[in-house]
């Protein structure tokens, strides 16, 4: 995997960190993101967030890394991760209204359907029930409530 033989007697990474071999980090940032966004296109959601987890521990300030990132973790049900990324968006930018969008989701696929419901309050007074977008310009789906018998909040998408 990285060149060095196995030794059962030495510890071994991790299986799942974003540097146990030189692909995942190999490039510069801008590389690595455009690298990131090809598996997420492609559904590779893992691979995806083991790039994009080693930009973030390189520079955690950019608010677009860390979303990607909460978007992979999403779309591999690493729920506990995905919150504590958009936590750490929400830390930073008080009002992203996809980031509360996705929380909100996030925290309603974790059966915790009251702390989602004040976070897609939020979300839907910041406007993200009004057309918002996702990382990259793709515009969020709205969802069928079957309780409601009609189209409510948006999907992450």
């Amino acid at each position: 995997m990285n060149g060095t033989p196995y030794n059962p007697t030495q510890p071994q990474p991790a299986a799942g960190t974003a540097y146990d071999d030189g692909y995942y980090a190999h490039g510069t940032a801008a590389d690595r993101w455009a690298r990131a966004g090809l598996f997420f296109d492609a559904k590779d959601y893992s691979t995806a967030a083991r790039i994009l987890r080693g930009l973030v521990d390189e520079d955690p300030r950019p608010v677009a890394p860390r979303l990607l990132l909460a978007r992979a973790y999403y779309h591999s049900a690493q729920l506990g991760r995905a919150e504590a990324e958009l936590r750490a968006v929400l830390d930073r930018d008080p009002v992203e209204a996809y980031a509360r969008l996705m929380l909100g989701r996030t925290l309603e696929r974790q059966g915790r359907p009251d702390e989602a419901a004040g976070q897609l309050r939020i979300a839907a007074a910041l406007g993200a029930d009004q057309g918002c977008r996702a990382p990259g310009g793709a515009p969020a789906q709205p969802r069928y409530d079957s309780s409601r018998r009609s189209h409510t909040s948006l999907m992450v998408g």
